[in-house]
């Protein structure tokens, strides 16, 4: 019997909007970046944006090969990203050196001082959702696993 069987067989519509992991997913991306945004606004970052600076803080400098992988997005998509930080200040985009093809992504002394501020940020949203710890963490392991599937197929 197929998964969509089991769920007619238990009396469920399989295309009930409530039964659909796309809509409890999207629905909860939308509400928790939303989370973000007022924590965000005071540091003139978007949540995109907030997250190029977390894989620059843990890994800077980096390609934008090697941001573009880290963050799975394209590199037309991350390219604005990257022109907007550099224009606040906070990124540096320099030709490599070594390798005049590669574009390396550095932060700046603003961009590093702002990690302080952003350090408050992850404590701030765990208490704006209110739900214990264990269970977010249990949630990103479950997430996680979902990412790892997809990438697959």
């Amino acid at each position: 019997m197929t998964r969509t069987a089991d769920l007619t067989a238990e009396g469920r519509d399989p295309l009930a909007l409530d039964q659909q992991v796309c809509f409890a997913l999207a629905v909860a991306s939308r509400n928790v970046i939303a989370l973000y945004r007022p924590l965000l606004e005071p540091m003139g970052l978007t949540h995109p944006q907030y997250l190029v600076m977390l894989a620059l803080w843990q890994h800077s400098p980096l390609s934008v090969k090697d941001l573009s992988r880290l963050l799975q997005l394209d590199p037309g998509t991350l390219s604005p990203l990257l022109k907007r930080l550099e224009a606040a200040g906070l990124v540096r985009r320099q030709r490599a050196p070594q390798d005049e093809r590669t574009l390396a992504v550095t932060l700046t002394e603003t961009g590093q001082a702002l990690r302080a501020e952003a350090e408050k940020i992850p404590a701030a949203v765990v208490d704006r959702l209110g739900m214990p710890l264990d269970e977010l963490l249990r949630l990103h392991a479950a997430l996680t696993r979902v990412i790892e599937v997809t990438r697959e197929l």
